[in-house]
């Protein structure tokens, strides 16, 4: 049998980058949006219980698909193992830039035709 595909996807959110894992993850229909799907956490077979991993099953509890914004996804990754889902400071890590937000497309005038 086929192994499923796990991928890793790292984005920004609010000032923090979300490190999560899922099953799915394609581009959407809505226009500049990723959408991940069946989101996957760690199994509670440990003593030892991730405060981080915890705050984002709670975030995402019950969500069946999300939507991230293009410009605030860092990367994304087909994995073979499932790492630990984490939040982590902006400031704390590596430079991260984001994408300018204002996309004013083709001519640069954000549709304005004089």
């Amino acid at each position: 049998m086929a192994a499923r595909k796990l991928y890793r996807v790292i984005f920004v959110n609010q000032g923090k980058i979300y490190e999560i894992y899922a099953r799915k993850v394609e581009q959407d229909k809505l226009y500049g949006f990723v959408e991940v799907s069946g989101l996957t956490f760690g199994q509670h077979t440990e003593v030892v219980v991730d405060p981080a991993e915890e705050r984002l099953r709670s975030e995402f509890e019950g969500v069946e698909s999300t939507w991230i914004p293009m410009h605030a996804v860092i990367r994304i990754d087909q994995v073979d193992k499932q790492g630990s889902s984490k939040i982590t400071s902006v400031e704390g890590s590596a430079s991260v830039t984001p994408f300018p937000g204002n996309y004013y497309g083709p001519g640069g005038d954000g549709g304005k035709r004089g």
